[in-house]
């Protein structure tokens, strides 16, 4: 396996217009030259990697939220046509959680190989094999992108969010 950074968002939170909407700008290491930036429950932007300083630019309409960074950075490893990536997510200093990346090569229409994935995943994860993601609903017999791999940490990155929330106000 390689080391390498997976994904990396910065929270950005839109001061005018709609109120309190959250954009995630986030990065992905297998894709260097791209900027992800999802709004949330929103279309997903792919830009190229200089969008975080135009972001900047517009701090008018945006602030930056660097208090939220949360990332995954782990190892990478391919297994025959499978690719897994597994990181240990982190808020400021602190191992909150740990990410499973698992990717069928071969395959570019996820549902036509979401039983494989499971059988595979459930090799290696048994019984904390994860359900279906809510992004394979909306996709049916799409291609799948890059883009619907960043909706699913933005998912993952807000739930471990939620969990140090909950956290911190059962020790208050």
């Amino acid at each position: 396996g390689q080391n390498c950074g997976f994904y990396s968002p910065d929270t950005l939170a839109l001061v005018s217009g709609q109120t309190g909407k959250l954009m995630y700008v986030m990065h992905n290491s297998e894709y260097p030259l791209s900027c992800f930036a999802l709004f949330e429950n929103g279309p997903c932007l792919i830009a190229d990697a200089n969008f975080d300083t135009l972001m900047v630019k517009l701090k008018g309409f945006f602030q930056n939220a660097k208090a939220n960074k949360i990332e995954s950075r782990g190892t990478r490893y391919q297994y025959c046509d499978f690719l897994v990536k597994v990181g240990t997510v982190t808020m400021g200093p602190s191992a909150r959680g740990i990410s499973v990346e698992v990717e069928y090569c071969p395959c570019v229409i996820a549902n036509d190989c979401w039983n494989l994935l499971m059988e595979f995943m459930q090799s290696f994860m048994g019984s904390h094999t994860p359900g279906i993601p809510s992004v394979f609903g909306t996709k049916h017999d799409s291609v799948y992108s890059p883009a619907d791999t960043m909706v699913q940490y933005m998912e993952l990155f807000n739930k471990i969010r939620k969990q140090q929330q909950v956290a911190v106000a059962g020790i208050r």
